[in-house]
């Protein structure tokens, strides 16, 4: 993947994350990186994401915390917006 490719990828990601949580934070934006990456893969494939639940049983309850987060942060924006 070419830079310019890269960097416009995280404008898009940047820009997604502000509209989800209305913030865009380094360590916001990689939070709802992996969340997005998770749901994507969990959505299309629900085999390969419960194998890793299941390898990974830690990583699926911070999964799951983070998933919860973003929740509460994207349910708190919207509440502010009324």
């Amino acid at each position: 993947m070419n830079e310019k490719l890269k960097e416009q990828l995280d404008g898009l990601l940047e820009k997604y994350t502000e509209l989800l949580i209305g913030e865009t934070a380094p360590e916001l934006k990689e939070k709802v990186e992996a969340w997005a990456l998770y749901s994507f893969i969990a959505k299309s494939m629900p085999p390969l994401a419960k194998h890793w639940n299941d390898t990974y049983p830690d990583a699926k309850e911070e999964m799951k915390a983070l998933i919860a987060e973003i929740k509460t942060m994207n349910e708190e924006m919207r509440s502010k917006k009324k």
